[in-house]
């Protein structure tokens, strides 16, 4: 299947695209638009795992209630409930389900014995975190986001944040010139984390993803074209 192009990909992230389901299964709250959702659908779908999204705006007063009395909860979420059990936190929530159903689809964390691979995958979700997400997301802010609002955007603010992004990638195009993926040569949840903030910056109009070095261009398209987030943006059910 191919790739959606860049403008329908915006406008399937932010349709209200919502999974019917009689079954009682995971529940996902969260807001269509918003990458941390889409986050945690990718690895639902890596995992296997069929699910219910309900939109954040949908709620009634007494479960919007339950879910901002949990801990470190924010108004925009997202949140998982399963079982009783509610999680707020998108990459708390991506690495519960990568834990949980560790035997179930694409493994996307390493065995905790193997200590350098497990260092590894550690040191590479915190360069998603801490070099990555602050310039995408304040980028999409400025180009996306401001846009829907009907704010103009600040061109200056939006290039400032690409070239310090642009900085930070030369890191990635030297590791990824040496292995597959940013934690090794499997996939992790590290790759993941980037997919929907890295698709948000195409619409926004850069293509820092890929004119870095072949290295990083090479795993973005990999990473970019993967069944699970083809799925999400098409608002398809979750395959066995």
């Amino acid at each position: 299947m191919n790739s959606p192009s860049p403008s329908s990909s915006l406008f399937k992230l932010l349709s209200p695209s919502v999974q019917q389901s009689s079954r009682n299964v995971l529940k996902l709250f969260g807001s269509p638009s918003c990458v941390d959702t889409t986050r945690i659908q990718i690895v639902l779908h890596e995992k296997k795992i069929p699910y219910d999204i309900v939109n954040l705006d949908t709620l009634s007063d007494s479960k919007a209630s339950e879910l901002m009395a949990q801990p470190f909860a924010r108004a925009s979420g997202p949140f998982i409930e399963e079982d009783g059990f509610i999680l707020c936190e998108s990459r708390a929530i991506c690495r519960y389900v990568a834990t949980k159903y560790a035997d179930q689809g694409a493994k996307l964390i390493p065995d905790a014995y193997n200590i350098k691979r497990a260092a590894l995958f550690e040191q590479a979700v915190f360069t998603e975190v801490f070099d990555f997400e602050p310039y995408a997301s304040k980028a999409v802010h400025e180009k996306v986001t401001k846009r829907l609002k009907g704010i103009t955007p600040d061109e200056a603010v939006f290039e400032a944040s690409i070239a310090g992004l642009s900085s930070k990638l030369e890191a990635y195009e030297d590791l990824l010139s040496r292995q597959r993926y940013l934690a090794g040569d499997e996939l992790t949840l590290a790759d993941i984390y980037h997919i929907p903030g890295g698709a948000m910056l195409t619409n926004a109009g850069s293509d820092v993803m890929t004119r870095k070095g072949p290295n990083i261009t090479r795993w973005w398209n990999e990473i970019s074209s993967r069944p699970s987030w083809i799925a999400v943006q098409n608002g398809d059910a979750v395959q066995g």
